[in-house]
């Protein structure tokens, strides 16, 4: 079901994955919503939802859940002038100068216990000590108290609750042992517990918001004005008070504020932050220019043709957020586990206190309990489980970006490494696309007259074999007939009525196919046979000599007949087009081949075209004269075959065959419809690209397991440790805040990911 609305919010507040579930389930509850998806490594909720349900309700049960939540811009943009409010109390150098203030604190109640192996005993007096933890305890700490408070009033558990509980423990023991005159106090667990987690708290949303550094590039690419040509007059506005088709000046070194094409001037403009090339691209009048990119060095006027939310950029933007903030299937898994992982480690910490207590040796074995419990309550780490898949996801996605490879959503990302088979579409995909007329062979009549015909049939259409027509029909000084009554066969062709000098005649240009059962050509099922035909239809020996005169770089043909007027349709001749490779082709099929990926060759061509061109890339099956229905059912029925196949194309043609692949890849080039159908969109029409995102992908698959093993391994190993007495709290807390960091860590070496040479 689609729903009507999609909001997002920022979320103050969490601190591990019971935190995100626990927000998860109070938006759920709000009549109305349908779906929310909460982010711990974003700090960010999407819902989707309809009415009763209204932005401002959706906010407030947040709030009432205990949390933090601020709705952010309504078209969807991420704000790049300001922090969300609800960081601000949490984030930058208040959050450093509050570590510091526990570290100060700490510091001499921790020094004496590692002066005391080396015969020094410099042990503050009691009073003194408990002075200094005072404000750690409850003042500094004071937020695990309220988060934990929190967790209880929402019958559920945190990272937090487990923190104020076991410090709580500790201190209150010692507050105990204070007043029975006891010189051995552990005031200086409490307060190195929590100055320990809120340092590791501190570097881990360091750390996080370096995940966030692809967004923070891209928002960075929007300036604040631009230069506009009204009435004659320059003006500098807000890009608020921009309109579509308003001329707008960019000179030398400044960035382009807006998408357009180009009106006047030409000039080199740097794309790399945008799609990923390195070089700069000539612009010259009638070509498009995206916001956000270089204008090197010339002055551009540029006539407005996207604005705010609609521009490129800003759904790049858009598309990045998006797939950082969606689950993928893993962290089902991961959210199973966290509903349940703090009301066990509670149980567990009780039963550690109550087995050392009653079983336990020495002179006091409440005191070793009550310690070992406060080991187990403080080691364990909710957080790390939290962080390991979406920070993987944010780094996967935030380099992939700024080498021009947009994934819509972690599912993508994650399906992307098992992708077995890549089919590709041929024109514009493997090709330059840009099709040429390079030569035109007759059975009779003149060659002019035929090039007129074509060129009138193809007036109406937008393909780009129809351009190459009308631009050689141009070039050559053809004259321009009237064609009425179009109509378009998709996968055949085009016919038209077409005026000429004898009256009117319906034309045919198309496949050879399309010839055959129109009764042009004998239907042979391959050129050179010798089958008898009609007199109608032109012989497969016509056939195979017009196919012998064209030279072997004409990749595709297109077949031309008319209608006479005793109803027999006469084969003409053909248009022979060249349609060069694209420079990366061959490399990217062997990239793909080198990953252990089959290629398949999915196209509208005939076979020998199509055979040709996969000869020249090495690819290894060929699925030609597939119509746009067709393909899809090819794509269909390799996926039935077991395999998890991709596609690849750019036209509207592509759109059935991309929605039925199990990942789907549009070349930005293309259109529209392909953009939105694919999962995944390569912003430079490069087909090496696909190559880099099933490595990419791989690579953050690959840091979502290692994230995952390590979070686990952490509380395996961490807690039975604890448990029996081999961790003290210091220990155990300087153990709970690395592994945060750690997990966060990791996922950020996915920044440091380049696309191999040679691919």
């Amino acid at each position: 079901m689609t729903h009507q609305n999609t909001l997002n919010l920022a979320v103050g507040g969490m601190s591990c994955a019971s935190c995100s579930s626990a927000v998860e389930k109070a938006l759920l509850k709000v009549q109305g919503v349908h779906n929310a998806t909460v982010n711990l490594a974003t700090e960010k909720a999407q819902v989707e939802f309809d009415a009763p349900a209204t932005p401002e309700a959706i906010a407030q049960s947040v709030i009432n859940a205990g949390y933090e939540a601020e709705i952010l811009n309504a078209t969807g943009e991420h704000p790049a002038d300001k922090p969300p409010v609800v960081h601000a109390k949490q984030q930058g150098l208040g959050e450093g100068t509050l570590v510091l203030l526990a570290a100060l604190l700490t510091l001499p109640l921790v020094l004496p216990m590692v002066a005391m192996p080396f015969g020094k005993h410099w042990m503050l007096p009691g009073w003194l000590q408990l002075l200094l933890a005072i404000p750690v305890q409850f003042w500094l700490g004071g937020r695990f108290y309220r988060a934990g408070l929190n967790a209880i009033r929402n019958r559920t558990g945190n990272m937090d609750l487990l923190v104020a509980i076991g410090t709580s423990a500790a201190f209150g023991l010692s507050v105990y042992l204070l007043g029975q005159g006891s010189e051995h106090l552990y005031f200086e667990a409490s307060s190195a517990v929590i100055t320990l987690v809120m340092l590791g708290k501190w570097l881990e949303a360091r750390a996080k918001r370096q995940t966030t550094a692809a967004i923070s590039a891209l928002q960075a690419l929007r300036p604040d004005t631009a230069r506009v040509l009204r009435n004659g007059m320059e003006h500098t506005l807000p890009m608020a008070d921009l309109r579509l088709n308003d001329e707008v000046l960019v000179r030398p070194g400044e960035r382009i504020p807006v998408d357009g094409l180009v009106k006047k001037g030409s000039s080199h403009v740097d794309e790399a932050l945008i799609t990923g090339e390195s070089e700069p691209v000539m612009k010259t009048v009638g070509a498009k220019v995206t916001g956000g990119a270089v204008n090197l060095d010339g002055l551009l006027h540029i006539q407005t043709t996207a604005l705010g939310a609609e521009t490129t950029l800003a759904r790049i933007i858009r598309l990045v957020e998006d797939a950082q903030a969606a689950k993928p299937e893993i962290q089902k898994l991961v959210d199973k586990v966290s509903a349940v992982f703090v009301p066990v480690v509670l149980v567990v910490a009780l039963f550690t206190l109550l087995a050392w207590g009653f079983l336990g040796g020495g002179a006091n074995p409440w005191e070793q309990a009550i310690l070992n419990a406060v080991a187990v309550l403080v080691i364990a780490c909710p957080c790390a489980l939290g962080l390991a898949t979406p920070t993987a996801i944010m780094a996967g996605t935030g380099v992939a970006a700024r080498h021009g490879i947009l994934i819509k959503d972690a599912q993508a990302l994650e399906l992307a490494h098992r992708i077995q088979t890549v089919v590709f579409d041929k024109t514009g995909t493997l090709t330059v696309g840009k099709p040429t007329l390079i030569q035109v062979e007759t059975i009779a009549g003149e060659r002019t007259a035929l090039l007129a015909k074509a060129a009138a049939v193809e007036a109406g259409s937008m393909h780009p074999l129809a351009s190459a027509v009308k631009t050689r029909a141009e070039q050559e000084g053809v004259g321009v007939l009237q064609a009425n009554d179009l109509q378009d066969q998709p996968g055949k062709g085009l016919s038209a009525s077409v005026d000429t000098e004898t009256g009117a005649v319906r034309v045919y240009v198309g496949t050879l196919r399309w010839m055959e059962e129109l009764g042009a050509v004998g239907s042979t099922g391959a050129i050179g046979s010798t089958a008898a035909i009609d007199s109608a239809g032109a012989s497969d020996a016509s056939v195979q000599q017009l196919n012998a005169a064209l030279p072997p770089k004409a990749s595709t043909r297109s077949w031309v007949a008319e209608q006479k007027t005793d109803g027999n349709i006469r084969l003409l001749g053909v248009l022979a087009f060249g349609d060069e490779l694209k420079a990366s082709a061959q490399g990217a099929v062997s990239s793909l081949h080198g990953l252990n990926v089959n290629t398949v060759l999915l196209t509208g061509d005939t076979q020998a075209s199509a055979q040709r061109v996969a000869g020249e890339l090495g690819i290894q099956q060929v699925l030609a004269e597939q119509l746009p229905g067709d393909k899809s059912q090819a794509v269909a029925k390799l996926k039935n075959s077991g395999q998890v196949v991709a596609m690849v194309g750019d036209g509207i043609n592509d759109a059935p065959a991309l929605a039925a692949a199990d990942v789907s890849f549009a070349m930005s080039t293309g259109t529209d419809v392909a953009m939105h159908t694919a999962d995944i969109t390569l912003m430079r029409a490069d087909p090496g690209l696909v190559a880099h995102t099933i490595d990419i992908s791989r690579r953050t698959y690959n840091k979502i397991k290692q994230n995952l093993f390590w979070a686990f391994v952490y509380n395996a190993v961490g807690i039975p440790l604890a448990a029996l007495g081999y961790l003290n709290p210091v220990l155990a807390g300087t153990a709970m805040a690395l592994s945060s960091v750690s997990v966060v860590t990791n996922a950020l070496m996915l920044r440091n990911w380049k696309p191999r040479q040679g691919d």
